[in-house]
């Protein structure tokens, strides 16, 4: 009973540790981004709950990637990996690819997550016309390994990384509603008329 309590408690401090170790990372990155963008006389990134939802399904499928002169921050644009679950990815955070649209997916490959590198990572390659760009006002952030995903949002519908709704069952309950109205029309029309 004593070597499961013990077990038990390792592994509880190793998943606190990287979730603090992750945490640190993300909250260090996002001040470093907000810094760099006051610099610019630009609004600083706010946090997006979803936006942070696709970053760590991101993360999570970028893990165990070799860091390459081709991956992250360095990749040619239009050249990045495609996910073929990234429907998934949306599905699993309540998002659609009308609400992503004008956002920016940024992922970043930096052994050992060294904060400084991570953030040079994004202010200093490719990305940084994405950081430097007014029409961004939020973010979400997450690492997994030695990846780091950042997505921008922006406050237009179709960036604004909005949960999903549901058209179809909308639709079903405009017409239930129309039918209700239309039968109680009719039994009013008949009660009038008798």
């Amino acid at each position: 009973m004593g070597l499961r309590i013990s077990l038990f408690s390792c592994f509880l401090l190793i998943v606190l540790l990287h979730s603090a170790r992750s945490d640190d990372t993300s909250s260090q990155l996002l001040k470093g981004i907000n810094d760099y963008r006051v610099s610019l006389n630009l609004s600083q990134l706010t946090a997006n709950q979803n936006a942070d939802c696709l970053a760590e399904q991101l993360a999570s499928a970028y893990k165990g990637q070799d860091c390459t002169n081709t991956t992250g921050s360095d990749t040619v644009p239009g050249t990045e990996q495609q996910f073929s679950n990234f429907p998934d990815f949306l599905s699993n955070c309540h998002l659609n690819a009308t609400v992503i649209r004008d956002g920016s997916i940024m992922p970043a490959c930096v052994p050992g997550l060294d904060p400084q590198l991570v953030l040079a990572n994004f202010t200093e390659s490719q990305y940084n016309q994405n950081l430097n760009d007014s029409s961004y006002v939020g973010i979400g952030l997450a690492d997994e390994g030695n990846w780091v995903v950042a997505v921008l949002t922006t406050n237009t519908p179709a960036g604004n990384y909005g949960p999903a709704t549901d058209t179809g069952a909308g639709s079903v309950v405009s017409i239930a509603d129309h039918r209700c109205v239309m039968l109680s029309l009719l039994g009013f029309f008949m009660v009038l008329i008798s």
